[in-house]
Formats: structure tokens, C-alpha cells, sequence
């Protein structure tokens, strides 16, 4: 039996960052139909009631029926440090980040964080999501058997370090290339699941390494890569300490073959000229993580590029400081105007939607609301607290009433989270 949704609804027709709010298209008293796992139908709701007599009907009301929010960057395993007190990007890793990698030699503690995170993003309205595990191939099983048994679609990949970590996250260029390649071919394209290949960062990959992963690439050119990108000042400085034949901090990564069209870069602030010249004509992926950038103090990401590139936003849960894509599109929003951008709603949510849908060139499948795509839904309060609703109700169109939930919104704000056709 098929499933009616009733409600307001949101999706896009177009890109807001070149034809601004009218990319997206509002249904006031709208309709969406869902059917063995896809979006069958979406209209005005007195059409799709009379269209679909013999569907099931679940009236939201006002709340606003959405794409699930996506999530293109996020380390899973720091679930348990996130909020801890830090300082700048490499002391957060030697006193946090590994030592808490170092727990998934545990099978069982990476199965109980998967489902822990997994449990977290799905109440904040996350349903698809690209993450990094540790260098435990376990870590990537038990990620891949949770997200699996929620039915979510989900990127993930084994995190390549073979210097500048502790010897017991450390592997080498033979095993992370071996490990990969057998977890890719464990999991990739099982069910809803893709495999990404994952150097953490230039300074914790050899060039052996990187250019072994670089050759797997080759092999499997279906499969993403990710990886981090020019986040701190410092950390770049560090990066020209240990590849004084590279140009720049891309070009570790682009001599290894590990720049092209599937790439994705996390945090992207700090680029030169060049580098923005490159990952253009490559058709490379920047992944915007507004909270991370913030709270670690790295800088502040050049929303402009939005215009050129593709562009996704992410959490980056643990380094960020908020598991909602919601508090992340404030966050943009505020790290756009601190460099004179002021961005609009639509274009915020585009982001968290179908920008990152596209950054992880999965715009065909998920990130939107029309006939074919997979249903991937999350249901929005747009009066989940006081403060929001007194906003809301000054509304003049669906922008403002949207954008008081954007700025002040949480996990109450997710009235109903569809994954795959099956409300969760």
C-alpha cells in the first residue's frame, strides 16, 4: 500500500546560487506519494488525494515535508568526544581523535558507537550520510551492518595513516591498499552502501601510501574519495614541511592521482589561485563544515566558490559541535556573513539537501523531492519551541517562516524521519 504525506512541501527545480529563491518550489498544501521505497507523485494535496484513492494517509499539517538532510562528512568514531574542550587542529587529534580511534580495535565498541551515531543523526533529520571510520577494517563493518539495517543510503571507508600517529593506528601503504580494496569489495553497492576511499590528510599518509590509494582509485573509478584539504593555517605550513617538491597542498594529493571528478575535499579554506583553478576544471567536491571550522578556530570557507564548484555540508561530527544539519546551516549562514555574504534560506537548505547530494554524485537518487527519487524524507516543525513559533507566525512567506527554524532549531524540529519508504 502506498503512503500519502501531507504537508507543506519543499524541493528544487534549480540551483539557488545561480537563479536565486525561485530554484525551489513551494507547495503550500502539498502532497507527497511514496511507494516501494521511491517518490511516486508530489502535487498539490487535493490532486494527489483524488489521483491516489487507495493510498494511506499521514496529514503533517504546517509541517514541512523535505528531502532528508545529508550529511557529506562526518568521522563517526568521534561520537563519544564531541564537545570536548580542544585547542587547534593537530592538538585535537593527539589528544582526543586517537586516542578514541584507538578503541575500534574493539569490534564490539565500534558496533555500539555506529548505532549510537546512526541513532543520533536519524533523530536530527539525517538520513544519508559520507564518513570516515578509523584504520580498523572493523570499524567499517560495523558502520556498513548498522547503516545497512536501517535501510539508510551511506558512504564510508577505512581511514589510510601510515606516519605522524600512534603506532597502533598506523598501517602502510600495502595494508591500506589491500584492506581497502577488500572492504570495497565487501561492501560497495550492498543494498544502499558505497565504499569511499580515505586518506585522513596529507600529513598522515606517506607518498607511497598516498599514491597507493591513488592506483586503487584507478581500479574502481566508480567509488568517491575523500579526504581533508587546507583547514588550518598551520597545518599547511606542516604539509610544505613534509612535500617540499609539491606546489601547493593540493598537489600531494593531484601527483598521487587523487584529484579528479569524485573527489571530495573536506574544509577547503585556506586555497590559492591555483588550487581553485584545479579543482574546478577536475569537478572536484568541497565539503563545508561550518561548526568544525569555528570551534577548532581553522578559518572561515569561501561560500563563493558555491557558484563554480560543487559544494556540500557537513557536521563533521566530532570535530564539529552539533550532530544537526540544522544548527550547521546556521552556522553557514553566520561563517558566510562574517565574510560580507549574506546567505539566503533556500540556498541554505540547498546545501544541506541537494548540494550535498551532488557533491557526493548522488543528485539522481536522493536530495530531492520528485517522481523517482528515493524517499528519503524529514518532516519539519516549523513551531517545534516558543521562541521559533513567535518567529514563524510573523511569517510573510515560507523563507521567514523556514529561517527562524534554521537559526533556532533542533532535534525537537524533526517531527517524522522517512528512510527508503519507511518512516523510522
Amino acid at each position: 500500500m502506498a503512503d500519502l504525506l501531507l504537508g507543506q512541501v519543499l524541493s528544487y527545480t534549480a540551483d539557488p546560487f545561480h537563479d536565486g529563491p525561485a530554484a525551489a518550489r513551494h507547495e503550500a498544501h502539498g502532497a507527497v506519494l511514496v511507494d516501494q521505497g521511491h517518490i511516486r507523485d508530489v502535487g498539490p494535496a487535493d490532486l494527489l488525494r483524488k489521483r491516489h484513492p487507495q493510498a494511506t494517509v499521514t496529514d503533517y499539517g504546517r509541517a514541512l515535508i523535505s528531502a532528508g538532510f545529508i550529511d557529506a562528512h562526518v568521522h563517526y568514531p568521534q561520537t563519544a568526544i564531541i564537545a570536548s574542550w580542544g585547542k587547534r587542529l593537530i592538538d585535537w587529534l593527539n589528544l582526543y581523535t586517537f586516542p578514541e580511534e584507538m578503541r575500534f580495535a574493539d569490534p564490539a565498541y565500534a558496533e555500539q558507537i555506529a548505532n549510537r551515531y546512526l541513532d543520533l543523526a536519524l533523530a536530527h533529520g539525517t538520513t544519508s550520510m559520507c564518513s570516515y571510520a578509523t584504520t580498523h577494517p572493523a570499524s567499517v563493518d560495523a558502520f556498513f551492518a548498522a547503516a545497512r539495517s536501517r535501510g539508510l543510503r551511506a558512504w564510508a571507508g577505512k581511514t589510510c595513516m601510515d606516519r605522524n600517529a600512534p603506532a597502533g593506528l598506523c598501517d602502510t601503504a600495502r595494508s591500506a591498499y589491500d584492506d581497502s580494496k577488500w572492504l570495497l569489495n565487501k561492501w560497495h553497492g550492498v543494498d544502499r552502501l558505497s565504499y569511499v576511499i580515505t586518506p585522513r590528510f596529507s600529513p598522515t599518509s606517506t607518498p607511497e601510501q598516498l599514491a597507493a590509494l591513488g592506483a586503487l582509485w584507478s581500479e574502481y573509478p566508480d567509488c568517491l574519495m575523500q579526504t581533508h584539504l587546507s583547514e588550518q593555517l598551520d597545518e599547511i605550513a606542516w604539509v610544505r614541511e613534509l612535500f617540499p617538491q609539491s606546489r601547493d597542498y593540493l598537489d600531494t594529493y593531484e601527483a598521487q592521482g587523487l584529484l579528479r571528478e569524485g573527489a571530495l575535499y573536506g574544509h577547503a579554506i585556506h586555497l590559492t589561485a591555483r588550487e581553485k583553478d584545479r579543482l574546478r576544471e577536475a569537478g572536484a567536491s568541497l565539503i563545508h563544515c561550518p561548526t568544525s571550522n569555528t570551534f577548532i578556530g581553522s578559518g572561515l570557507f569561501d561560500m563563493t566558490l558555491a557558484q563554480t564548484m560543487r559544494v556540500g555540508l557537513a557536521t563533521d561530527t566530532g570535530g564539529g559541535s552539533s550532530f544537526s544539519m540544522l544548527h550547521t546551516m546556521a552556522a553557514a549562514y553566520e561563517v558566510a556573513q562574517l565574510r560580507g555574504q549574506a546567505l539566503h534560506p533556500s540556498q541554505l537548505w540547498y546545501l544541506a539537501t541537494v548540494g550535498s547530494a551532488r557533491a557526493l554524485h548522488a543528485d539522481d537518487r536522493i536530495g530531492n523531492i520528485a517522481p523517482g527519487m528515493e524517499a528519503d524524507l524529514t518532516v519539519i516543525d516549523l513551531a517545534s519551541t516558543h521562541a521559533i513559533e513567535q518567529a514563524t507566525r510573523r511569517a510573510d512567506d515560507i523563507w521567514q517562516a523556514i529561517f527562524p527554524t534554521i537559526m533556532l532549531g533542533d532535534d525537537r524540529a524533526i517531527k517524522a524521519v522517512w528512510v527508503g519508504g519507511k518512516l523510522r
